[in-house]
């Protein structure tokens, strides 16, 4: 496993940025930067266990490690999910993606939040990671940005 880290500055307070990253319908906006039709099944507390899910892929079966308002997040896969619903733990494919975090770190200063994601994962994912966060946390900005206020030159 390799440790991916993504980050990015943000004009808005951590609570709003925190609304965006766990919002049902703004989750499903910026998460489309992975798969168009992505949404999360379950609720963001801690110990419980979530769905990430595309209904034309699949998706994976998470314990929400970590949830601690609004400054962070750690998520740990546990299954593979089908296209059916199905629930995998084996195989090749599972073997290579069980085990993977994603850890969302939130803070504020200064009217600014600092949102820094780190992904631990198998190789073989980095590439797909390294296209989509750029794209996911430019959205997430745009939203918190846009939640915040009127504009601000960038």
């Amino acid at each position: 496993m390799q440790t991916l880290v993504y980050e990015i500055e943000i004009i808005a307070p951590a609570d709003t940025v925190w609304s965006i990253l766990t919002g049902p319908e703004t989750y499903k906006q910026w998460v489309k930067a992975f798969s168009p039709n992505s949404y999360m099944d379950g609720e963001w507390e801690q110990g419980s266990t979530v769905r990430f899910l595309d209904p034309d892929m699949g998706g994976t079966k998470a314990i929400l490690e970590i949830v601690d308002p609004p400054s962070r997040i750690l998520a740990r896969h546990i299954a593979l999910i089908s296209k059916d619903g199905g629930e995998s733990t084996a195989g090749p494919m599972a073997g290579k993606w069980l085990g993977t975090t994603e850890d969302y770190a939130l803070t504020q200063h200064d009217g600014l939040t600092n949102l820094k994601v780190y992904i631990k994962t198998h190789e073989e994912f980095a590439d797909m990671f390294n296209r989509a966060w750029p794209v996911a946390l430019a959205e997430i900005c745009n939203l918190s940005e846009k939640k915040q206020g009127p504009a601000v030159d960038r």
